[in-house]
Order: structure tokens, then sequence, then C-alpha cells
């Protein structure tokens, strides 16, 4: 089956029973793999068989259950902000004057005119507008949960407002059966907890804050040039080849390389670098990015949704619309507080009528606990963090791939390290050559580049670059293996050679060769032999120095509680040295590719272990670890197998994905303990418990229904804000 994955902008839902509605109705689908639903980014995410369905089917079958939907995801929010708003002013608008007309009548404020039978159907015409067109929404989700055999927040809103506005009806047509009507419960009721989804919505929005500013950076218009005359184009229109100009302050408009020009090009959207980075020809630019002082020119490589900006948008998109783990408890609590809910407004509705044998008392009390009790800010808990705390983290440069990973990595409590690329700058370079026979020093590097034209390691790679350096001649290499973990060999001139570590030559070393290698490893120097097939020709040593955030990463790192090792196939004098530059207590020297791996498991047996690298041998252990992380600057494996990506390449943003994952872990146990609490303390009192207490607070003793949709609001605003605040939370940099 050929998986296709899609994300369509949902509105209409008011609780995670309306998610869960959704969820269950799309996977029953044939040909749907897989949908999750994110309430507080109203986003579902679908995996289905693209032959079988199309986009338009799978928003067919949400419309059936109730809901709209959207490919627009980038206005969603907006809209339903405005939708809300909409309902908003006209429940103000009708609701104000009732009560406080209801509530002048009721104090003494007016005179007995008000107590006259029109003011009562003047409260009707004032109430109906709120409670069937602002209301309109309640009963709809209402009516589509009980079809789906389930019960949400719209059930208890609609029978709480409901019984109020129906008993006030019965009391105006049948004054035998009261005298005191409760539009103005119902009508602000509704009105409130309006209040309380428009605040919601608009604070949900800022949630998606950093998603909004990633899609910001994306230019509209590209400068195309054509027989060196430019000429605007949509960015659309933009294909590979292009030849684009960008002046000083324009934004890069896709991927490419420069081809003309020299400037600095501010990445800090990107890689959470402030500093801007130096470009010039050869270079590669990321669209989104923002050309500082100096003209370019470049070649586009990458356009559309191939853009890294574009990856990037989709992955954080693709994150904050998964769910932690820590979510599956929210879920099934939701799923069973609803009912429950209703059973114990009931109970405390009969337990009412019964021992004061009054009906409106016992009704008041019915409608508080069905208000009270709306377990909205349940379902905002963890959603909200996870996106604050995604999206912050996304603007550091740093890029969690799901809510499972930013919780993960909050439990890591060990960090290994490759040492090249990582640790290091990967960009080794040679520093000594030592000819221990009759060959030059200029020799031994004509053969040993020779060799390694077959490799596409650093370490090769830097001596090609030397001996290119000096002009040499390499000769064609035949036969040509890398040999994992040890080193290279093939055939040059009808000769046999071989270049690697040492200990691939160990019967053939001398005291003085052994010697001379110690003295290089131990300046952190990574040495290699040189050999044909009789002896061992000379020696070559590069130096790969630490990046220049290494140390002060990793000191922060052991400031955050965490122990740190270093893993690397260089001997162990060298590792020591690079160690040491770094502050790294712990080393796994002279490992062999096929071994990180069991390295990453033996140190999982005492703590969680995050694995950083940025290389295609780092990818087992990347995947076997609790927390990989690849680096921004590795290779697309290490990156596809990690859960983490720190964009930039600098070990830097380490220990700030660690912050920022306890910081949003710590805010999810609170929003979900307060979301708890607040069930658990204010239903009680809804109920009349207080009234046990005769020194408690009238307040508490009548707790008042339209008290009980204040409650509620606050208490999702309250757990959506707290969210908010990982925004601002100061992060404590290297």
């Amino acid at each position: 089956m050929i998986s296709t994955e899609i994300q369509l902008a949902v509105s209409g839902m008011s609780c995670t029973n309306c998610a869960q509605t959704i969820e269950k109705g799309l996977n029953a689908m044939d040909a749907v793999d897989s949908a999750q639903v994110n309430f507080a980014s109203e986003i579902v995410t679908v995996h289905y068989n693209g032959q079988q369905l199309g986009v338009n089917d799978l928003i067919e079958k949400i419309e059936s259950l109730g809901f709209h939907a959207t490919r627009d995801l980038e206005h969603s929010d907006q809209v339903d902000a405005q939708n809300e708003r909409k309902y908003f002013v006209v429940g103000v608008a009708f609701t104000l004057p009732l009560f406080i007309l209801s509530m002048s009548r009721d104090f003494g404020v007016i005179g007995p005119w008000s107590h006259a039978i029109w003011v009562n159907w003047l409260f009707l015409l004032l109430a109906t507008p709120v409670q069937f067109y602002t209301g309109s929404g309640f009963y709809t989700g209402a009516w589509r949960s009980l079809q789906n055999r389930s019960a949400n927040m719209d059930v208890l809103v609609v029978m709480g407002s409901t019984i109020a506005y129906l008993y006030s009806l019965v009391v105006l047509l049948f004054p035998a059966s009261g005298d005191h009507v409760y539009f103005e419960t119902s009508a602000v009721i509704i009105t409130l907890i309006k209040l309380g989804k428009l605040l919601e919505a608009r604070t949900k929005g800022k949630t998606g804050a950093a998603i909004r500013k990633l899609m910001d950076l994306r230019p509209k218009k590209a400068l195309r040039l054509t027989d060196d005359t430019e000429q605007e184009v949509e960015i659309r229109d933009v294909i590979q080849g292009d030849r684009l100009r960008i002046y000083p302050g324009q934004t890069i408009p896709v991927d490419g390389t420069v081809v003309k020009g020299e400037s600095a090009v501010d990445e800090s959207m990107l890689s959470g670098e402030a500093l801007p980075v130096d470009k010039q020809v050869d270079d590669r630019v990321t669209a989104g990015t923002i050309n500082q002082h100096g003209l370019l020119e470049m070649v586009a490589e990458k356009v559309g949704k191939d853009t890294v900006l574009s990856q990037i948008i989709q992955l954080v998109q693709e994150a904050q619309g998964s769910k932690a783990p820590i979510q599956a408890l929210a879920d099934r609590v939701a799923a069973i507080f609803v009912p429950t809910v209703l059973l114990i407004a009931v109970t405390v509705f009969i337990l009412w009528w019964s021992i004061g044998g009054e009906f409106v008392p016992a009704m008041v009390r019915l409608i508080a606990v069905l208000i009270i009790a709306c377990p909205c800010a349940l379902g905002l808990a963890t959603p909200t963090a996870l996106m604050a705390g995604i999206g912050k983290a996304s603007e550091q440069g740093i890029l969690f791939k799901n809510g499972t990973a930013i919780e993960t990595t909050a439990t890591i409590r060990q960090m290994i390290f490759d040492k090249t690329g990582t640790i290091t700058e990967g960009k080794p370079a040679l520093t000594d050559i030592l000819a221990l026979n009759t060959q030059s020093e200029e020799e031994i590097l004509k053969l040993a580049a020779s060799i390694e034209q077959g490799s596409e390691h650093p370490l090769g790679q830097a001596l090609i670059q030397k001996a290119k350096q000096q002009q040499l001649e390499l000769i064609a290499v035949s036969n040509f293996a890398a040999r994992s973990g040890w080193g290279v060999e093939g055939v040059l001139d009808n000769t046999h050679y071989q270049l690697g570590k040492p200990n691939w030559f160990k019967p053939r070393l001398t005291e003085t060769i052994r010697q001379k290698l110690t003295a290089l490893q131990k300046g952190g120097k990574t040495a290699m032999i040189l050999a044909d097939a009789t002896e061992v020709l000379g020696i070559v040593a590069l130096s790969d120095p630490i990046k220049t955030d290494s140390a002060a990463a990793i000191t922060r790192l052991k400031d955050q509680g965490l122990s740190v090792t270093m893993l690397t196939g260089d001997h162990h004098d060298t590792a020591q040295t690079i160690a040491e530059q770094s502050g790294i207590d712990d080393i796994v020297a002279e490992v062999l590719p096929v071994d990180k791996t069991s390295v990453v498991i033996d140190k999982q047996r005492t703590a969680p272990v995050a694995m950083v690298g940025d290389g295609i041998n780092d990818a087992p252990a990347l995947a076997r670890a609790d927390v990989g992380m690849a680096m921004g600057s590795g290779t697309d494996i290490a990156m596809e197998s990690a859960d983490v990506i720190l964009v930039s390449g600098s070990l830097s943003r380490a220990p700030i994905a660690i912050e920022i994952s306890r910081q949003t872990m710590a805010t999810i146990r609170q929003n979900l303990f307060w979301a708890f609490i607040y069930n658990v303390a204010l239903i009680p009192t809804a109920a009349g418990v207080f009234t046990l207490f005769p020194g408690a607070p009238d307040i508490l003793r009548h707790f008042h229904p339209m008290l009980a949709a204040v409650a509620m609001s606050l208490s999702s605003v309250t757990v959506v804000s707290n969210s908010l605040r990982l925004y601002h939370k100061r992060l404590k940099t290297c």
C-alpha cells in the first residue's frame, strides 16, 4: 500500500471527546492507516492509501461527523477566533441588558413595575437569541456527540443551560408552577463559556506562533536573472537551475549555492545562532535566511517543499500535532469523565430534591455541577504545552520530531557523544608526515592521498585536499576496499598499499614506531600508518580541533546533572586529549562503528541515554538510544534515525534541548495537576457540600451556575496561559 500523509485543520471541536470522535470515524475507514487529532492545534494528521482515498473523501467524512475541515492550516486558528468573536458579540448584546434588569429586580434596585408579567416575556425575548444562536454550536456538538454514542462538554453545557431556560419558560407559561425565572442564568452561562472559548481560541493561536514565524520567513517573490536582466517572479515559479540575485536586506528565496558575491547571512530563525554566517562562492544558502549587507547571486537547487525551511515547517507541524505518552492518561480520563459527571449531577439533583423537598434549589445545583465539570482544561493541558515547547525549541534551532521525543528527552540522565563532527569540527587537517623508509614526506603524502581517493571519510578527504594544495599528481587506485573501523587499502602502480589505524599493523610496529605514535597521540592527533605488503613506510597524523562551544556545552550538561561520555574510534591517548580539552571525564576509545550500539545498550542498563552524532555509522546507535540527537550538519541518514535534530550543528543546542524538554514536561504536569484539582475541588462545591458547614461563606454554600461558568472558562484559559509561559522562560546559554 502506498501511504500518503495529510494534515487538515478541523473546527467545531469543544473538548477531547470531539477529537476522539473524529479519530474513531477516520480510523474506521478501510483505506486509513491511522488518524490522530490534536485538540489544541485543531489539526488532524491522517495516513491513508492515496490510491483508494482522496483528500475530499477525508474532508467529507469529518463533515459527516458534524465538524468542518480544511487544508488551510495557516489561517484556521484565525477563522476560529473570528467565529467565536461573532457569537460572543451577539451573546453580550442580549445578555448584558438581561442580566442588569434581572439582578436589579432581584436586589430591589428598580421599582415594582419590574415584577410585571411583561418583564418576564422581555427576558424570554432577550434570552432566546443567546440560547439558540450564541449557543447553537453547543447544541450541534451535543447532538453529534450523542449520535456517536459518546458525551462531550457540549452535552454538559446544553443540559445545564437548557434546563434553566425550559424551567423558566414553564414558569412563564404556567405561573402556578413557580414564581422566579432563570433566563439570565442560561444566557450568562452560554455567554461566559463563549467568552472562555474566544479567549481560548486567541491564546491557542499564540501557541502556533512559531509555525507562523517560520511561514512568514517564506518570501513571496524572487529576482531571476536572464542574460543579466532581472525579472521578478513568484516564488512558486522558481525552478532548479535558476540564477537568482539577492540584494542586502532581502530574504533568500530557495536553497542553493552562491555563485557570485560575498555577504553575511542571518540564519538565526533556522539555526538559533545569533551571529551571522559569512557566505562566499560555493557556499550553500538556505531559504528564509536574510542577506545582510553584500550582493549575492545564487543557483537554485531545492525549491518548494524540498527546501530546508519547508521541511522544518512540516516537521514542527507534525511534532506539534503529535501526542506525548503522558497525554494517554488525560485521554482515558476524558473518555469516562462526562458520563460520570452526568451520573453525579443526576444523583445530586435527586438527593437535594429528596432532602429539601424543593425542586428549584435541586435544579440549580444540578446545573452548577454540569457546568463546573466541563473537562476543557483537562483536554488542553498536554497539547498546548507541547505546542509551546516544540515551538520554542524550533526558534532555538532544535527540532523535536514528535511529542514522545520531547517527553523522553526530559528523562535523559546520560549523554553519549560521537567525537568527529560532533565534539570536533569534523574537518581534520594534516599536521605531520613521518617517512620511515626511503620515501620522502612528499611521496608518503602522495601515496596516502591516492589510496584515499576511493573513500569519503573526513580524514581521507583532508589528505587529498593537502595533496592538491601541494599540486601532487595522484595515482589511480584499483581494487580499493574500505575496512570498517580499520582503514583502507588498494593497488597503486601494481603495488598493494594499506593506510589505517596503528592497531591494524600491530605485529609490524617496532618500538621506535610505537614511540613516535605515542608522541603524536598524546598531542591529540590521529595517526595513521602507511604500509605496503612488506614494510611500514610512514605515518601521517591529522588533527581535528574541537568546536568553539563544545567545552561550554558539556559543562552546561554536567550542571544539568547529566553524565557525559565520548565515543570514538581513535587511539585512547588521542581521545584522552580531546576529552580533556572539552571537559569529558568518561571516554570509550578505539571502538568500531558496529560496536557503537553495544556501548549505548550497556549504558542504558543504568539510566536513559541520549546519543549525539552526525555520521552514517552513528545511525544505528542514534536509533537504539532512548533519544537520538543528530547534528543538522550531518548526514541525512543520521537525521532520519534521530528523534531530535540540532539544526545548526552546534553542540550548544544539546543542553538547551534538555532544558526545554524539562520545562515542557514540568508545565504539562502543572496543567494536569490544576485541571484534576479544579474538578475534584469544585464539583463537590457545586453539589452543595459546603451547606454542611454553617460557617462557610454563602458564595460556597450556594454556588451559583453563573459562577460555575466563570470558573470553568477561567480554568481553560489558565491552563493555556500557563503553557504560553514556556515562550517567556529564559534559557541558560552556554
